[in-house]
Order: structure tokens, then C-alpha cells, then sequence
């Protein structure tokens, strides 16, 4: 795995290199049979691609590599935010390209998804009315919690839990935070209450969910036309929006 990894640092650099040329750029650490297994492996697993035969191979890295490519994550996090290696801006070819000729899945992946969707069905079937929605309860309370940890907010699981269950606030937390709690919880239940609405997937769908979620909070409503940045990345969302809903709707056409 260390020759591989060597390897994709060094075409990440320089692009359609030879094997031989690869080589010397690794200062020879191994031998040249051994990079040509790992340079195999690496087609096989789709992260780098091949240009022409034998003596005139040229190999690049493939548009798998950048969606699937494992990170160490404490060794990212480790690193100032800008020292750390990030796209700067929104990938506009990431759906209209690069998805289109990736599988996200194996066979084997969609088969185990499959095998438990067909038994959480089954299983659901089965459990009693009092049961289902217990687990639903459960289901608001803990997503509404993590969802909302994501846009900063500071409630604990078992304030979450209170407010959700007996409306009770949390002592020490702002107005907006229990607001944006129950805000979720009205969107699953609006979903949950919905089950069909969302098998087509649309924009105005989407917009219509977001109007609940930011309900009473001050943001604007549907796709943002102003520059806001995200705290610990270099990164940038885009801000023009025409592109941001061009996006979304070729991820709507292509993926629902």
C-alpha cells in the first residue's frame, strides 16, 4: 500500500508519466517489477487510467481516484487549515462528468444494501403500532440532534430529548437553537407523514423542505444568491445562483 500511495502522490504532480519515468521519481525505492504490480492494481481499482500499450503507457490519475481515495484523517486534521489539501471551489464537472462514467457502488455493496432494506421492510412490518412509533421518537429526536450539532448547535442529546418530548428548553441556550430543534422535527414528520411525496425528487420539493427547517429563524429562504463561508476550510460554496441551481438540478435528473 505504501508504493501505491507513493505512486498516486507522484502522478498527482505529474500526470501522464511512464512507468519509467515513475521510477525515477520514487528514487528507484523499488523495483521496477514491483511497480508494475502495483501500478496493475491500481487500474484494477480504477485509480489511475492507462494511455496506449507496452513501452508507450502513459498513466494518470482517474476521476475514481478523487471520490474514493482513503484519507487519513488524523493526519488531516493535524495540519493548519491551509496547509491542508482542499478543492478551493465547487467541482461544476463532478456531476455532469465525473459521476457519469463511476460507479458508486460494487455489486457487492448494492447487494448488501438490497439484502438490508428488504429486512428492515420486513421488519417493520412486523413490529406493533406502540413499537413503530417508539422508534420513530427515537428516530426524530437523535437525526433533529445531529442534524443540528452540524449547523452549530450546542443542545445536548437529553436536552434535545426534552424539548422534542415535554417542549422543555434548555437552560443557557439561545431562543434560535430550540427553534431550529423543533424546525427539524416538523421536517421528518413532514416527511414521515409524506411518504410518497418525496419518490420524485424536485427543487421546488427541496425549497419547500427548507422552508420548514428555517422557519422563524432570519435565513433567507430557497437557493442562496450571497458569498457565506464554512468555519475550518479554505473552501468556498459557490454563490452565483444560477450555478448552484443548475447543479442541483442535474443531480435531481441524474440520481432520483
Amino acid at each position: 500500500m505504501e508504493t501505491q500511495e507513493l505512486i498516486l502522490k507522484y502522478l498527482k504532480y505529474k500526470p501522464n508519466s511512464s512507468s519509467k519515468k515513475i521510477l525515477e521519481g520514487l528514487n528507484s525505492v523499488v523495483s521496477y517489477a514491483t511497480l508494475k504490480r502495483c501500478l496493475s492494481r491500481l487500474l484494477e481499482e480504477n485509480y489511475i487510467t492507462q494511455q496506449g500499450n507496452a513501452k508507450n503507457s502513459r498513466y494518470a490519475l482517474s476521476p475514481t481516484f478523487n471520490l474514493f481515495y482513503p484519507i487519513n484523517l488524523d493526519q488531516y486534521f493535524s495540519k493548519e487549515v491551509d496547509e491542508r489539501e482542499v478543492l478551493m471551489s465547487y467541482n461544476f464537472s463532478l456531476i455532469p462528468e465525473t459521476l457519469q462514467n463511476v460507479t458508486l457502488f460494487t455489486i457487492q455493496e448494492l447487494t448488501l444494501l438490497n439484502n438490508l432494506q428488504n429486512k428492515f421492510s420486513k421488519n417493520v412490518v412486523q413490529l406493533p403500532a406502540f413499537e413503530y412509533q417508539k422508534n420513530m421518537e427515537r428516530l426524530v429526536i437523535d437525526l433533529s440532534w445531529k442534524s443540528s450539532q452540524i449547523e452549530g448547535n450546542t443542545y445536548s442529546l437529553l436536552e434535545t430529548e426534552r424539548l422534542l418530548k415535554d417542549k422543555q428548553t434548555a437552560a443557557g441556550k439561545t431562543k434560535d437553537e430550540a427553534i431550529m430543534l423543533l424546525n427539524h422535527k416538523d421536517a421528518i414528520d413532514f416527511v414521515v407523514a409524506n411518504p410518497n411525496y418525496f419518490l420524485m425528487l424536485s427543487i421546488s420539493k427541496m425549497e419547500e423542505l427548507h422552508s420548514i427547517l428555517i422557519k422563524e429563524l432570519g435565513v433567507d429562504r430557497n437557493i442562496k444568491t450571497r458569498r457565506v463561508g464554512i468555519t475550518g476550510t479554505n473552501y468556498r460554496p459557490p454563490d452565483n445562483e444560477f450555478q448552484i441551481r443548475e447543479a442541483l438540478q442535474l443531480t435531481v435528473e441524474n440520481y432520483f
